[in-house]
């Protein structure tokens, strides 16, 4: 350990905890961080400063202007730029001692077990329920902890999940939510601090974890609700018969719905090959304002389906008003074949994005 390395970490390596063995561990440590967001930027901000040798970052959105009241590592400067270039420049300011891996990627049940092979543990930062179940059912079979947040409104919750024999997200919910249930963020809204407050707790469990010292989460559901400003854990239990953890392990098949941002559907709009996009709300709903491409009502969907088998072999985004609507159609859809994407927000978060704009 270097004389700088030293003054840099003083006050860990006064910690009987950490010292100069732990401060190596953390050093030869390799950790994946699934999201660049509200949750990934105090997790990478504290895993690059506290000295984690190498940090891989997922993330495939770019900065826009209404990330910036919780996403911390990005500034006005950054709206536009892709957020794996943006947040590597600001870790490596940190601290240009680590090593920072960017994956300019959208992680999905396809590419989660080539992302995770050459990490130790694995940090969930994500917001959609495709890359959550994505990132657990990987880290199952990769072997390695997961360390795993959510955040809604004015709440959060947290937990590690695979940590020495421990159980994994299916054990606490063995399938997504249907489609449209649970409003993300873009829907719902958050409070800027409470994604800064789970992302640091992820960030120490996760330096527990590395150094093996304290009792990391496993096992338990941590709850946090900021307009009471209360702390509740619920026990969770390994579950013998989880399809990824369980005595009889299978693989599962993803039901979730791939999405796309607002921000990403101007990008492939203009690009040289655009989406082909489909309105699913009822006629009234469009007259009053759309975006562009072909309207079937979501209920009439199923059998007339076969409307769009000129643009089959073609990329497809859907959208309703939030979102809900659209995943549903976005399965009916995948389930024949098509190549379809729902949009994220729906036109509610176009609006808000071109507002921005």
């Amino acid at each position: 350990m270097t004389t700088l390395d030293r003054h840099r970490y003083a006050r860990q390596l006064s910690l009987t905890e950490v010292g100069e063995a732990g401060q190596r561990r953390l050093a030869e440590a390799s950790v994946l961080v699934s999201g660049a967001g509200g949750l990934g930027s105090p997790v990478l901000h504290h895993l690059v400063a506290s000295g984690v040798g190498t940090v891989g970052i997922v993330e495939f959105d770019t900065v826009d202007v209404s990330n910036l009241h919780r996403q911390t590592l990005y500034s006005s400067h950054d709206v536009g730029e892709p957020k794996v270039d943006a947040s590597s420049r600001r870790l490596l300011a940190v601290n240009p001692e680590v090593r920072i891996v960017p994956h300019a990627v959208q992680l999905h049940p396809e590419n989660s077990d080539d992302l995770l092979a050459s990490y130790d543990l694995v940090i969930d930062g994500s917001d959609t329920f495709t890359t959550r179940y994505a990132v657990n059912d990987a880290a199952v079979r990769a072997g390695i902890p997961l360390v795993y947040a959510s955040v809604s409104q004015f709440s959060g919750q947290a937990s590690v999940f695979g940590w020495k024999g421990g159980p994994c997200y299916r054990c606490l919910f063995p399938d997504p939510p249907p489609p449209g249930l649970i409003p993300s963020c873009e829907e719902g809204g958050v409070l800027g601090v409470v994604p800064a407050l789970m992302g640091t707790i992820q960030a120490t469990e996760a330096l527990k974890v590395i150094l093996e010292i304290g009792e990391p989460l496993s096992g338990r559901l941590l709850l946090f609700d900021a307009l009471s400003m209360e702390f509740r854990e619920l026990h969770i239990d390994r579950d013998p018969n989880c399809p990824m953890c369980g005595d009889q392990p299978r693989r599962v098949q993803s039901n979730s719905i791939p999405e796309v941002t607002s921000t990403m559907l101007r990008e492939y709009l203009g690009s040289s090959t655009p989406p082909v996009l489909l309105d699913v709300r009822e006629a009234k709903e469009r007259l009053a304002d759309h975006i562009a491409g072909r309207h079937i009502p979501l209920g009439m969907l199923d059998i007339r389906a076969f409307e769009l088998d000129d643009v089959r072999d073609q990329p497809m985004v859907v959208y309703c008003a939030s979102g809900g609507r659209s995943a549903q159609a976005t399965r009916l859809l995948r389930d024949r074949g098509f190549d379809a994407r729902s949009l994220r927000g729906g036109i509610q978060a176009w609006r808000l994005n071109e507002g921005q704009e």
